[in-house]
């Protein structure tokens, strides 16, 4: 894969407290793509996106409050889902964004995403959820899966908690092949383990869910665990209007293991939402 173009130089959004990071590039006709990161991430992790989707498209990528490059220390309350939707809504409507966007969140950012759409629904034009890993109200709580994880970053090894949270999420040995770029954007966000921990099992209703109108894609890796395709199947019945597409030679973190594909499943999507 080509090194993408220079990054774009970011922007801070005032907040009630604090602010939002974010980039933009692009300046296509039409809604503008809002890219959403996962756990341990921030903008930096739409890398192959941001570059591709803004050949075509006004692009906005940011880093949810708490992420680097965010100095906030951790626990925090506003690192929340609710919090990050309510951010990303005062970010659209500060750039004038009324008629909303081409939502994309990835694992934790999916959360985010529906919960945006469901709470914003008029500055949603089209909903991404790749590789959702939520809970629904009316399944039981499973034991969170980076509560060693967060131990471990508690007691002073952060590389151990980093690589306990993303062999679980991705497939074992995932972090030992990380390339640098991705290890030091984890290393950047670990502490916010400390506060995603307390909105673990966060559930969502699923006739909040099956309300979402806008047009939907579930995008899953391959190769990713099996609990991501269990919530896709969940979420294909509650919304019957949703396409899905499964991303070949990539497991959880798709858009980095196998960009093109999917980049062109996202493009084609969006051209038709």
């Amino acid at each position: 894969m080509p090194a993408p173009r220079t990054e774009p130089p970011h922007h801070i959004l005032p907040l009630p407290e604090g602010g939002l990071h974010y980039t933009q590039a692009g300046t296509g006709a039409g809604a503008p793509v809002l890219l959403i990161h996962g756990s341990l991430c921030d903008y930096r992790y739409w890398r192959w996106q941001v570059p591709a989707f803004a050949e075509t498209h006004r692009v906005l990528a940011p880093s949810l409050r708490g992420c680097w490059p965010d100095t906030q220390s951790h626990p925090q309350a506003a690192y929340a889902i609710d919090a990050h939707a309510r951010d990303l809504a005062h970010l659209l409507r500060a750039l004038d964004e009324h008629d909303g966007a081409h939502v994309i969140g990835h694992s934790r950012g999916a959360q985010v995403a529906l919960s945006l759409a469901i709470e914003a629904p008029e500055l949603c034009r089209s909903l991404t959820l790749a590789d959702p890993g939520f809970r629904f109200a009316d399944e039981p709580e499973t034991p969170v899966f980076y509560a060693d994880a967060v131990q471990r970053l508690q007691d002073g090894d952060a590389e151990g908690a980093l690589e306990q949270f993303i062999d679980t999420v991705n497939g074992d040995e995932t972090w030992r092949k990380m390339v640098g770029w991705f290890k030091d954007m984890a290393r950047d966000n670990a502490v916010t383990l400390l506060s995603q921990i307390r909105e673990a099992n966060l559930p969502v209703a699923p006739q909040e869910a099956a309300g979402v109108t806008c047009p939907v894609l579930l995008i899953g890796g391959a190769q990713s665990p099996a609990k991501y395709a269990t919530r896709q199947d969940r979420l294909q019945a509650l919304l019957p209007q949703s396409k899905r597409v499964r991303i070949a030679l990539a497991a959880h973190g798709m858009n980095l293991a196998n960009p093109r594909a999917f980049n062109r499943a996202v493009l084609e999507f969006i051209a038709g939402a």
